[in-house]
């Protein structure tokens, strides 16, 4: 198997964790509330990965080095705890598919704004006319689900 295959296959299980998380994230909000139900996700992820960092001795990183990255790159946990309150607001009004189908639409056009710029440190990659094209199809695709 190519690695290119091997990232796709991973990247689309990432998107079905996504979808489930998204569904899971939903029904507790229903029931205990949203920002109660942010934190309750982050708490047990912060559990699971003390354990496999700290009992089962998994992580390859070096702690020590923690002061060499910029600033900027410590705003992943603030956007976290954004995700997780948007797409648990998100989900009971449109539905899992559409709420789904809208944020992979908004996360494809960041990356390609990501990708156009080379921001945070990232190789260029030109928003070409294919990249241009592929986005309207995703985004019209979007409006076809919200059909009824």
């Amino acid at each position: 198997m190519s690695t290119t295959l091997l990232a796709m296959l991973i990247a689309a299980m990432s998107g079905v964790t996504m979808a489930l998380q998204g569904s899971l994230n939903a029904a507790l909000g229903k029931i205990i509330g949203l920002l109660e139900t942010t934190f309750i996700v982050h708490l047990v992820g912060l559990v699971l990965v003390f354990l496999l960092l700290f009992v089962f001795r998994l992580g390859d990183g070096d702690w020590r080095r923690y002061v060499e990255a910029p600033w900027y790159t410590y705003l992943g946990g603030i956007l976290g705890v954004i995700i997780i309150y948007l797409v648990v607001r998100s989900i009971p009004a449109l539905g899992v598919a559409v709420a789904t189908t809208a944020i992979i639409v908004g996360q494809v056009l960041t990356a390609c704004l990501v990708d156009h710029l080379g921001l945070f440190g990232l190789e260029r990659t030109p928003f070409t006319w294919y990249r241009v094209t592929g986005t309207v199809l995703m985004a019209s695709g979007a409006f076809l689900i919200l059909k009824k």
